[in-house]
């Protein structure tokens, strides 16, 4: 009866060792990033809501008039039935060619941005087969920080790729909610799985304002509930807000300041230009 027991035990405890380290090896792959980035690295670019390829036309010009060599600027747009539409061209090089990728169903609403989430995803697959890159930064404007958001909590594969910066533009992560305790169904899925949001991502949200409480479309503290998903998950998180002229909600992406933030901040280039209002929230 005692060697019974004894066998039950070591059989027991081998279980426990097995689960445990099957447990540590799928945490570890979860964590894991490619070990050697790719020679391409491109710059992901989400529009938001009503919003076609051409929307950042006007801000790559003008960053690449700031550069002394301009990269390319490939449009893509992802259709319902998930065939995809080219403009434009890919060029890779020292500099990081662009890459906007639209939505032809490009509505507003959670239940859309969940589908637009999917063909993000789809289009990642075929983006990073066909041009072999393995890591990316990204700019989300409006709902394509929020696109952008539930794909690294969603469909984001770091055993595969490395996203090394993300910059949100005027996303409304509570949508047009101004009181952060009401929290919309979207906020608080967001906040429910941000431990799935990579913990080497430098994340900057930029909120544009003249009066501290809308760029007149989207709520300040909408943007600002974006802290509740990337603080303390991120390697870092910055908010940024810019005031002045140009800081409505559609204006936001060709504004000079947040050109030069995009400069400095993704490119990592220096600008000469005059600094906006920086807030940076505790870590």
């Amino acid at each position: 009866m005692v060697k019974w027991t004894k066998g039950l035990f070591f059989v027991f405890l081998f279980l426990l060792i097995a689960i445990l380290g099957l447990k540590w090896t799928q945490q570890n792959m979860r964590n894991a990033i490619p070990a050697n980035n790719s020679r391409v690295s491109p710059i992901i670019l989400v529009p938001g809501s009503s919003a076609t390829q051409e929307r950042f036309d006007a801000m790559v010009n003008e960053l690449n008039h700031n550069t002394a060599s301009a990269s390319s600027l490939l449009k893509v747009t992802v259709h319902a039935d998930n065939h995809l539409t080219y403009s434009g061209s890919f060029r890779a090089g020292k500099n990081h060619p662009y890459i906007v990728i639209a939505f032809a169903n490009n509505k507003d609403g959670y239940s859309n941005i969940k589908k637009q989430t999917k063909w993000f995803q789809h289009a990642m697959v075929i983006l990073t087969a066909r041009y072999h890159f393995n890591n990316f930064s990204a700019i989300g404007h409006s709902n394509g920080g929020l696109v952008l958001t539930r794909y690294l909590e969603k469909y984001f594969n770091r055993q595969k790729l490395r996203i090394n910066t993300l910059m949100t533009i005027a996303s409304p992560f509570n949508f047009s909610e101004t009181n952060i305790d009401k929290r919309t169904q979207m906020l608080s899925d967001l906040i429910r799985d941000k431990s799935k949001i990579p913990t080497n991502l430098v994340m900057y949200s930029v909120a544009g304002t003249e009066n501290y409480n809308n760029d007149g479309t989207v709520p300040f503290a909408s943007v600002e509930a974006g802290k509740y998903i990337y603080q303390d998950q991120a390697k870092s998180y910055t908010q940024i807000t810019v005031t002045g002229e140009d800081t409505t909600h559609h204006d936001l992406p060709q504004n000079r300041e947040i050109v030069n933030l995009i400069q400095q901040y993704i490119l990592g280039s220096p600008t000469k230009n005059p600094q906006p209002e920086v807030n940076v929230a505790p870590q």
